[in-house]
Parts: structure tokens; C-alpha cells; sequence
């Protein structure tokens, strides 16, 4: 049974809904959804990047124990490696840097990078001057690869490495999806495969075409806002920010249509029979809920902002999984709390693959409640964090990310926006918006001791532990 991975970065789960704000044309995805099993809960658990795709590919939870960090210093576990004793053949074909500056093309039997995105200035152009894309204080400045470049904007250094695109197929979205195409065309008789494909974008910087970004904003004339600043949104003037959001629509309105050429291709090949196809995301991004623009803290926006917590609220923590393999029912949706770390035993259930994991799995199968049968919930509530073990630079409460804890109706943060403890009634506030703490006090203790009893029975640092108590 091949297995096929399809990831997207920093796409929001309500990209599906056509719910947002500003509602995203995802009709390649919904299209996928008529032969998926939808999750409608689930929530992403080590945040960002690096931290879920270690999570996704040990099967483990990577963030009460480490912090962003190259896979092989995380865990034992791999996908690729664990897959070739049944006789995997494995492919990455990817446009995140992130997965080969961190060591997850490591095992694979072939491994490809698209180059170019955010700050890998691969192909320098030293005769052109590097622009500002956008005006200081509205995207995310400063460069973290140093060096001449160390203080330039990432969306000035892409826009420079890649110059200006004008036609659709330029972006990475459609080079990325040509190469998968083309692999799928090279590969498809050979069986079993495991193919995991990558996408960035939507991933800042947001730069789709522009007659796309007019479907969503159709009026704006002022400078393009084509990356966030990660920091207060009351940097943008209300123009502005709907032209921020527009460009982020526009970007994961152009992974739709690109991972629908993908899933095409899998239609005209008749993979359908023997692969499980999975479409998931890392994390979403703030585009104006809670004030805010980005995911995290990353650089001090305004005097004073830098110490406010910015935790995993749902625009960000709450991601899209569907699962599509034989002998599943498409059409359909369970309300399971599920995370990365249950996909690959999931994974590996539905194609009947037994392997014994250099590290115990921390995630479970679901693969019964995706066949239609009977199967108790796998966990009471889920938690989104990035690490919190202590680091001498550290803000006082430790992380960019603090955790928040899921559960089918609440939302708490122990460590709330401004230091103070959380809770949001999702019943009512899908994006926790109105803090309801002082009213469920019982609550709060309940959730706060499940907390800090799994994090004991996950065998955590105590460092850790202590940042909570």
C-alpha cells in the first residue's frame, strides 16, 4: 500500500470551511474531501516547523522534551527508515528549507528541494539592489542566516533571490506540484511507495499573483502587504490588513488549485486502489485575531509588546487532516481529537504495515473510526506548545509559544496574552476570543492538573513541569 504525504505549511483549517472572514476557494480540497475522511479536530501538538515535522515522523511528542532542533538530535524515529525493511521505496520532494537544513532528507532513498523560499538565498544577484517590499514595522524583519544579509527583511531577501514573478507558474506552489507530477509519472508502477511532498506557502511571503489577491481585494491601491510583521496588528491601518489577509487567501487559494493537480494525477493514474493520501497543515497564523499578525514572537514589534504572551490560539493550533485510502468511506467527518503524532501509526494501520519503532510510539491509530467502526476516543484533550525548557534569553515565561490545551469545549491557557491564565468556551467563541477564566474557576484546576499528570506521565523535564505550576 502506498502511502502518500502531502503537507502545507501554515494553512489554516477554516481555509476549508468557507467560513473565514474572508472565505478562501479550496475547490480542488473539497473535492478531495468528497473521497476523505475529514478531522475536524485536530490540532497541531510541537509548534512550528521543524518541532510538527518531528512530531509527525517519530510518532512522538517532541515538545515537553526539545526545542526546534536537526531531527536526528530529536528522535530515533523516521518515517523513511522504518518503512524499508517492507520494502518502501521513499521520495521527499519538498520547497520547505527547513527539512533539508535539518537533516529529514536523511533516509529518504530520494530527496529533492525546491530553492528559494524565505531565506535561502541560493542564486546571489549582487548587480540588483535589494527593495523594500514593505514599509518597516509592517513584516517580519531581521534574517537569521547573518551574514550581509543579516539585516534585511526574509520578504525583501525572497523577492530579490527570485526577482518578480508575473506568471502563475513561476511561484513555488506550481514548480513544486510539475515535480511531483513528474514523479508520480516516473514511479507509479513500483509498489509499495512513500512519498512525502511539502509545500511552503502558504507560508509567508505571500506573493501570488496579483489579479488572484483582487479576487479578495479588489479596491486596495496602496503598497502590496505581502508578509506579516509578527507583532501587534494595529501596525496596519484597516486597508491594510484586509490587503494582508487578501494576499494570504490569494497564496493558499494557489496550494488548492496546485495540490489539486497533484491529486489529478493520482486520479489519472489509478492510485486510488492501492495508496493512503493525507493533507494536512503544521499550524495556521493570526491575521488580526487577538490583535496580532504571524504565529509567535520573533522580534520586538513596539516597545512593550515583546512581553506579552502569544499563545497557540485556534487560528493557529486548530489544522486541516483529511485521509483518503481503500476501504475508507470518503464524504465523511469525525470529531475526534486527533494529532500529528497519530498519523503515522495511522498510517502504517491502514496499510497494514507492523514495524517495530526504535522509540515507542506516543501517538495512536485511529484507523478504525476512519473504516466507520467502533473505536474509543484517543485522547481527553490535546495540547499545542512550542518547547518551554528555560533559556537564559528568554522572556519570563519562557517560550514564543506557551501551550494551550484542547478539549471538545475548552480552550485554557495557563499562560495567557498577558501573563494571566486563560479560558475560552468553544462552543460559543471558535476563536477564543473572550476570556471566560473567572467564571469556571473548577475548570480551570481540572484542566491545569490533566496538564501537568500527562506531562508527568510523559516522563517531561522538570523544568518544564515547573514553568507551570
Amino acid at each position: 500500500m502506498n502511502i502518500i504525504l502531502i503537507i502545507s505549511d501554515t494553512f489554516r483549517y477554516d481555509n476549508l470551511l468557507n467560513d473565514g472572514e474572508m472565505p478562501v476557494r479550496t475547490p480542488e480540497l473539497e473535492r478531495f474531501a468528497e473521497r476523505a475522511v475529514s478531522c475536524s479536530r485536530a490540532y497541531a501538538a510541537s509548534f512550528p516547523t521543524v518541532n510538527h515535522r518531528t512530531d509527525l515522523t517519530s510518532g512522538r511528542y517532541g515538545w515537553p522534551f526539545y526545542d526546534w532542533q536537526p531531527l536526528q538530535a530529536s528522535t530515533k524515529n523516521h518515517i523513511p527508515q522504518m518503512l524499508r525493511p517492507a520494502g518502501y521505496v521513499s521520495q521527499l520532494l519538498c520547497d520547505c528549507p527547513h527539512l533539508f537544513n535539518h537533516g529529514f532528507n536523511v533516509g529518504f532513498d530520494g530527496a529533492y528541494a525546491v530553492r528559494g523560499q524565505e531565506s535561502d538565498t541560493f542564486f546571489l544577484r549582487m548587480n540588483r539592489p535589494i527593495e523594500e517590499m514593505v514599509p518597516e514595522g509592517k513584516t517580519r524583519s531581521g534574517n537569521p542566516a547573518g551574514g550581509i544579509f543579516a539585516k534585511r527583511a526574509l520578504v525583501d531577501l525572497s523577492r530579490w533571490t527570485n526577482r518578480l514573478w508575473y506568471r502563475e507558474e513561476d511561484r513555488f506552489p506550481p514548480q513544486l506540484a510539475r515535480l511531483v507530477v513528474e514523479w508520480l509519472e516516473e514511479n507509479y508502477r513500483y509498489d509499495p511507495f512513500f512519498l512525502w511532498v511539502d509545500f511552503f506557502d502558504p507560508h509567508e511571503t505571500w506573493d501570488p499573483p496579483e489579479y488572484m489577491v483582487r479576487r479578495y481585494d479588489p479596491d486596495y491601491t496602496g503598497t502590496p502587504m505581502i508578509s506579516p510583521n509578527y507583532g501587534p496588528a494595529g501596525n496596519y491601518t484597516p486597508a491594510e490588513l484586509r490587503n494582508l489577509r487578501a494576499h494570504y487567501c490569494a497564496d493558499a487559494e494557489l496550494v488548492d488549485r496546485w495540490v489539486g493537480r497533484v491529486l489529478q494525477k493520482i486520479d489519472d493514474l489509478a492510485l486510488w486502489d492501492n495508496s493512503i493520501v493525507v493533507f494536512t497543515s503544521d499550524h495556521g497564523m493570526s491575521l488580526g485575531e487577538h490583535g496580532r499578525t504571524g504565529k509567535c514572537h520573533l522580534v520586538p514589534a513596539v516597545p512593550g509588546w515583546y512581553d506579552r504572551c502569544w499563545p497557540v490560539y485556534p487560528e493557529i493550533a486548530h489544522v486541516p487532516l483529511m485521509i483518503a485510502a481503500p476501504g475508507v468511506e470518503g464524504g465523511r467527518t469525525i470529531d475526534a481529537l486527533v494529532q500529528p503524532p497519530d498519523i503515522l501509526p495511522t498510517a502504517l494501520d491502514l496499510a497494514g504495515v507492523e514495524v517495530e519503532p526504535p522509540e515507542p510510539f506516543h501517538g495512536q491509530s485511529f484507523a478504525p473510526m476512519l473504516r466507520g467502526e467502533a473505536q474509543e476516543p484517543l485522547k481527553e484533550f490535546a495540547v499545542t506548545s512550542a518547547c518551554l525548557l528555560p533559556a537564559e534569553s528568554a522572556p519570563p515565561y519562557i517560550s514564543v509559544s506557551p501551550p494551550v490545551l484542547y478539549t471538545d469545549r475548552w480552550a485554557y491557557a495557563p499562560i495567557g496574552a498577558d501573563s494571566e491564565v486563560e479560558l475560552f468556551d468553544l462552543r460559543t467563541d471558535p476563536y477564543a476570543e473572550h476570556n471566560v477564566a473567572g467564571k469556571h474557576p473548577q475548570v480551570i484546576k481540572e484542566l491545569h492538573g490533566r496538564l501537568i499528570a500527562w506531562l508527568r506521565e510523559m516522563g517531561a523535564h522538570e523544568k518544564t513541569i515547573s514553568v507551570l505550576e
